[in-house]
């Protein structure tokens, strides 16, 4: 039965998170511990024991959410994966996990994204939407229209896609295509236009740590969002995380080509939350009955 480990992105922190399975793994407390003194602040006390307001810091979220997905990736006792993917910042996860990745390397490369991110943010103002109940084509075609930059940046499942770009590009992309027939245009609740070309001063900034970091064939293929292909090779697989911080996450052709080019049969969420799961039921729809799919998830 091939498994695919998939790992999710920002957004699904919690307060509390990997407390349990730093209490019950003497691997996962070592692994937790280090991180701390990797990133010179104490991540883990921020995870076990601060707030939701604590934890929405990016330069807090990114580490953590990595942290605990890594953690249990390689501290449940889990069989070796046959392939992984990683919802936007979740690919640097999905790379540990499949050997690409040396787990303080990934977490360096993490702290180095989320402070790029935190500052281009600050810098440069945008958004992002969530288009619900529309074709992707038309969600292109529209935003593609629109005055102003406002892309495409998440293609999560069959009729959920995101949006991002500059601010008033993006309300008037949402009101573009609420009279179009979108069920839903909403704008979200985050600092900046991430997946956009807004999104450029931080890919340059990120572009020297990643060149500076040893990358290892994986163990396995890794689906990688900008592509939504299965990468093995470690300088494809260095440029295609470059990439990401501007093109779109493919996350709902990534899911279906891991079913149809990697025949995965057997789905596992590691790190916080179900997001994951909801959007893997969706972008497979009946496939996955026909398959007898299962997914799951590690928290």
């Amino acid at each position: 039965m091939p498994k695919a480990y998939i790992f999710p992105g920002q957004g699904s922190q919690f307060p509390g998170m990997g407390k349990q399975l730093y209490e019950s793994s003497d691997s996962a407390k070592a692994l937790m511990d280090r991180a701390g003194e990797v990133l010179g602040f104490p991540i883990k006390d921020i995870m076990f024991e601060g707030s939701a307001e604590d934890l929405k810091a990016t330069r807090v979220t990114q580490p953590a959410v990595f942290l605990h997905s890594v953690a249990l990736a390689l501290c449940s006792g889990l069989d070796a994966p046959d392939m992984t993917a990683g919802h936007s910042l979740g690919e640097m996860s999905a790379l540990v996990a499949a050997g690409a990745l040396e787990f303080e390397d990934g977490l360096r490369l993490v702290a180095a994204r989320a402070e790029a991110m935190q500052k281009c943010c600050e810098s440069v103002p945008g958004t992002m939407a969530a288009i619900i109940g529309m074709e992707d084509s038309m969600i292109e075609k529209i935003c593609a229209e629109t005055e102003g930059v406002v892309v495409p940046a998440n293609y999560n499942s069959d009729g959920q896609v995101v949006i991002s770009g500059e601010l008033e590009a993006v309300q008037r992309a949402c009101e573009a295509l609420k009279a179009a027939g979108a069920k839903r245009a909403l704008v979200l609740p985050v600092s900046g236009a991430f997946h956009s070309p807004l999104m450029e001063p931080a890919r340059e900034a990120l572009a020297e740590a990643i060149g500076k970091t040893t990358f290892h064939t994986p163990k396995c293929p890794v689906y990688q969002n900008v592509t939504a292909l299965p990468s093995t090779d470690p300088e494809q697989l260095k440029d295609n995380l470059l990439k990401q911080l501007t093109s779109p996450v493919r996350w709902t052709q990534s899911v279906r080509n891991m079913v149809s080019m990697g025949g995965a049969t057997h789905f596992v969420e590691l790190g916080p939350g179900t997001v994951l799961q909801g959007l893997v039921k969706r972008s497979l729809g009946d496939l996955s009955t026909t398959l007898e799919m299962t997914i799951e998830g590690i928290q």
